[in-house]
């Protein structure tokens, strides 16, 4: 797919010929290239025309991001699986086994393994489309301006935004897997309450308390993996983390919880804010409790496995207009290592 930009006021040289192709065996360019106020010398210069208009469309919605969600632009991301496959499988590992002291010329050592949990997740494609009318095509060539972008980005937003609720909490009708998903095999922390013991919430916690937290945290991980497992970010909903951004580490300070978190607790790189972790988002399976998310940002821990990124297929004429479809494969978060995470309910 080329992904030159399409500017009717300097047309571009290239385009997709599966499209024009499309277009050409239509009798719509031809209907078009018949509209003298449209000024197209001929049916063939109309399909050039739209087959570029759509280059610029396809490639604007490849290129668009959608921050707002979060899953691929915190967690790591793989394309490993042919975009054929049905399923995938994978293992979950634990290392076993300790060293000794041993003597000259032993010859009972210790046996270390790792053992692997084979786990299979379905893989499962996401789709959507967009199109634009005959109607439509004459308007844009009529007043000189592109076909409306925003058709493409609308495909590709739903696309993600399903993609990225995946991420989060899985799906329980195919059966995939999100880092929030029950029966992931990620740990859970429970959170200690205030000193008032009226909640856990780090809003309604004093510094102290929120630092007493996260190092329980850590160290709760620390000791469940023997020191093997070093998550490195904390994802935590809106609240949480707006409280630790705002809040100074004391009365004498102007540094912020968090940034002090950061300067004095090394082991983190980062404390992210992630919406999906609100209870009002209605994608976590815990109900009306915000959670926090602990995890180490490496691919060989876990990763979004997306075998089929957005892809746009081949314009397609339905009666007075033309569709295009768009697809996505994806197999879930695959999770290799479930103790390099931990889940936090009601922060």
């Amino acid at each position: 797919m080329s992904k030159t930009k399409f500017n009717p006021q300097m047309p571009s040289e290239t385009f997709d010929y599966s499209d024009y192709a499309v277009l050409t065996a239509s009798q719509i360019p031809a209907t078009l290239s018949a509209d003298k106020s449209l000024r197209f010398d001929s049916a063939e210069d109309a399909s050039v025309f739209f087959a570029r208009e759509l280059d610029y469309i396809k490639a604007n919605a490849y290129d668009v991001l959608y921050p707002e969600f979060n899953a691929v632009n915190l967690f790591p991301t793989t394309s490993e699986v042919d975009p054929g496959a049905e399923t995938i499988t994978y293992y979950s590992y634990e290392k076993t086994g300790m060293a000794k002291i041993i003597q000259n010329y032993a010859t009972d050592l210790p046996r270390t393994d790792v053992k692997g949990k084979p786990t299979t997740s379905n893989i499962k494609s996401l789709g959507a489309s967009y199109g634009y009318s005959v109607q439509e095509m004459r308007a844009s060539r009529m007043a000189g301006k592109s076909l409306d972008v925003r058709k493409g980005d609308s495909a590709k937003y739903a696309i993600d935004r399903k993609i990225n609720e995946i991420a989060w909490a899985g799906d329980k009708e195919t059966g995939l897997v999100g880092v929030l998903s029950p029966g992931n095999d990620v740990p859970m922390y429970t959170l200690p309450m205030n000193a008032a013991g009226t909640s856990s919430r780090w809003v309604d916690k004093t510094p102290k308390e929120i630092l007493a937290d996260v190092k329980s945290i850590l160290s709760f991980v620390d000791k469940v993996t023997l020191s093997v497992e070093k998550p490195d970010v904390l994802a935590l909903p809106t609240d949480a983390y707006n409280h630790i951004e705002m809040t100074p580490r004391s009365e004498q300070s102007d540094t912020s919880i968090r940034k002090w978190i950061l300067d004095n607790m090394t082991q983190l790189k980062d404390i992210v804010k992630a919406p999906e972790l609100n209870a009002s988002s209605n994608i976590t399976p815990y109900a009306e409790q915000d959670v926090a998310f602990l995890y180490k940002d490496d691919p060989n821990k876990f990763s979004i496995e997306i075998p089929l990124p957005f892809y746009q297929h081949t314009i397609q004429p339905e009666k007075l207009e033309f569709v295009i479809p768009c697809e996505s494969r994806i197999a879930g978060v695959i999770i290799y290592y479930p103790l390099s995470m931990l889940i936090i309910p009601g922060v």
